[in-house]
């Protein structure tokens, strides 16, 4: 009776069976998993900085600091992690796979930028924390669309071990 019932379409996989092989054998691949959570660190760090500095006016070296540490991480990250696309699909950016979160990734930059802006001509200190809070605003969500990939890969690997194939061939 079941197979009288449509089949729920299967979703494209993130990587193809020599992507994955080459996602794996790459050394890129540990750098972002080892810069991420830096990343990740040093914005929760310069985001309670920024916040005590908006609540109570005091810290703004600090909270400039960790912006500007925060901010060497995002270009670090972005970097190689457009080695790393490279290595594994092939393309610098956009490969169809992360195509989305590239795309999100320039407004993440371009307001990482703009907060380097507002410091180097002097903006006031509000401005330049405002700006910096806008930047981490699309950076969680940005992180968000890479942690939904890691899931779907991880679901992708998980189906293919439930299923008894590799990358879609039988195994």
């Amino acid at each position: 009776m079941d197979s009288a019932l449509p089949k729920k379409p299967s979703r494209k996989r993130l990587y193809t069976e020599e992507q994955r092989a080459r996602r794996d054998a790459t050394r890129w691949t540990l750098v972002q998993g080892i810069l991420a959570p830096l990343q990740f660190l040093a914005f929760g760090i310069s985001l309670a900085l920024v916040l005590r500095f908006l609540w109570t006016g005091d810290g703004y070296t600090a909270a400039t600091v960790s912006i500007l540490v925060k901010t060497g991480f995002l270009y670090v990250i972005m970097v190689t992690g457009a080695i790393w696309e490279k290595v594994v699909f092939g393309q610098y950016l956009f490969a169809p796979a992360f195509f989305w979160e590239d795309v999100f990734s320039f407004g993440v930059i371009a307001l990482h930028t703009a907060y380097l802006w507002a410091l180097f001509t002097g903006q006031p200190a509000n401005v330049q924390m405002f700006v910096a809070l806008a930047a981490y605003t699309t950076y969680v969500i940005n992180a968000g669309q890479f942690l939904w990939k890691l899931r779907m890969a991880r679901k992708d690997a998980e189906a293919e071990i439930r299923s008894g194939t590799s990358g879609g061939v039988p195994a």
